[in-house]
């Protein structure tokens, strides 16, 4: 087949670099950088993944700039491009995937579009209407930093139409996994609402043992052992249960204000607090810290270790707070390019970072650290991102 992919980010590259293999793939990004790094067969993101599957073959990936005379002829496009919440108007901004279906459709009116962007319920249903049924949602559930990994070894895959292209379509998917997952045909609301309740409940699991580290920290007990013993109940289970400053990145916050958004006709109260406990967590500690200590490291502004993204990253709104009390702060990261953060000093010589430092915050532990272990902030019980 020849494939079209719009956004060279986690889901679209990933996707590229695995359909590339048995069919020839154009990615379309507007990142020049990126583009000349796809064709010259470098690394993105550096995921393990990746650097095997660049060293172990060539494949028929090109990228370019998305000019519509390359949309002509190809068979299947698949939109992996940003949905930002607009916070006035309570809902994603779609008008970056509106342009760009408007655009395919003006060129190439046959072909697929499988939509992997995160968008509101509803939204496919009134592409279908509008254009015509070769329009389609199918989800993602990928975890940055193994986005390969989880396309080659799928919990599920879910794909939001019943139609003989669709199916070609979730066929296509089921062949790249190494595993043997589920393929799930829905109506594209049904399919919007898979994507949405799911990244709700896992910020929901997340505020749940957030909330319960809160209440081990103020009464000095274990939540480790508090923690092991829940888990230990089938019901339960002793995934997604380590405690962090907060949930964040891309997906989990933008997702549950859109669900919230989407259940506004319906009588709902849990959304609402999912989304309030993890801003209470943030303040929480910021509070807690500052009570202590006057000179504060942080270190690294991403979420995850080995990460360097650090999109809606708890740790940037745990400075926010720590900013407004009275405490210096210096940041410790190696990824950014520029001295300060938010008119924060940002240092990569992490000898000064240290000696300087009363308390040094990580939302993720690191073996760097290991030398000043006896001045880290962490909540990181399990070493699990």
């Amino acid at each position: 087949m020849k494939i079209g992919i719009f956004g060279a980010g986690y889901v679209g590259y990933s996707l590229a670099l695995l359909l590339s293999e048995k069919n020839n793939v154009k990615i379309f990004d507007i990142d020049a950088k990126k583009i000349d790094l796809i064709n010259s067969c470098r690394p993105i993101f550096g995921e393990e993944a990746e650097l095997k599957i660049l060293s172990s073959k060539e494949n028929n990936l090109k990228a370019s700039l998305p000019k519509p005379e390359f949309f002509k002829n190809i068979d299947c496009f698949i939109l992996a491009l940003p949905t930002n919440y607009d916070e006035n108007k309570r809902c994603f901004d779609t008008s970056t995937i509106d342009e760009t279906i408007s655009s395919i459709r003006a060129s190439n009116h046959d072909a697929l579009v499988v939509i992997k962007s995160t968008i509101p319920i509803g939204y496919t249903k009134s592409l279908q209407e509008k254009y015509d049924k070769n329009i389609i949602f199918s989800p993602e559930f990928l975890r940055e930093g193994s986005s390969l990994e989880d396309n080659l070894y799928p919990s599920r895959i879910v794909v939001g139409s019943k139609t003989k292209k669709a199916k070609e379509f979730g066929e296509i998917l089921k062949c790249l996994a190494k595993n043997s997952p589920s393929v799930m045909h829905t109506n594209s609301s049904e399919a919007e609402s898979i994507k949405l309740f799911s990244n709700a409940y896992l910020a929901c699991r997340v505020a749940f043992f957030n909330e319960l580290d809160n209440f081990a920290i103020e009464n000095k007990l274990s939540a480790e052992e508090i923690i092991k013993a829940l888990s230990l109940d089938p019901r339960i289970g002793s995934t997604y249960n380590n405690p962090s400053f907060g949930y964040g990145g891309y997906c989990l916050p933008k997702d549950t204000k859109q669900l919230k958004s989407n259940l506004k006709n319906v009588p709902s109260k849990l959304f609402s607090a999912i989304i309030d406990s993890n801003d209470e967590r943030k303040k929480f500690l910021s509070e807690f810290i500052s009570r202590k200590y006057k000179k504060i490291g942080v270190y690294k502004l991403a979420m995850k270790k080995d990460s360097n993204n650090f999109r809606q990253s708890a740790v940037l709104d745990i400075i926010g707070h720590l900013k407004n009390k009275n405490v210096k702060l210096v940041i410790y990261e190696d990824n950014f390019e520029g001295p300060c953060y938010d008119g924060i000093e940002v240092t990569n010589d992490f000898t000064y970072f240290s000696d300087w430092s009363e308390i040094i915050l990580a939302n993720r532990a690191d073996e760097l650290l290991s030398s000043v272990v006896h001045k880290v902030f962490t909540r990181d019980i399990f070493g699990e991102n």
